[in-house]
């Protein structure tokens, strides 16, 4: 009596290329381009636009990443 051959399902090949992926380039490109946000004013709590930015992008990049 023969075997029955039995179908190994076939995997399909992992895809890491999701357009979500394209978001990550915010938190890279934007803190590169200082002009935009080189000043003193606004000052908010006391700090120069220049700092308070700063830690702005660092909200934007964990929100990203996440």
């Amino acid at each position: 009596m023969a075997e029955p051959e039995t179908k190994v399902p076939e995997s399909k090949p992992r895809n890491d290329r999701s357009p979500w992926n394209w978001l990550l380039l915010i938190p890279i490109v934007v803190p590169v381009l200082t002009p935009i946000y080189n000043r003193d004013e606004p000052r908010l709590f006391g700090f120069p636009a220049f700092y308070w930015i700063q830690f702005l992008f660092i909200l934007v990049g964990v929100g990203t990443t996440t």
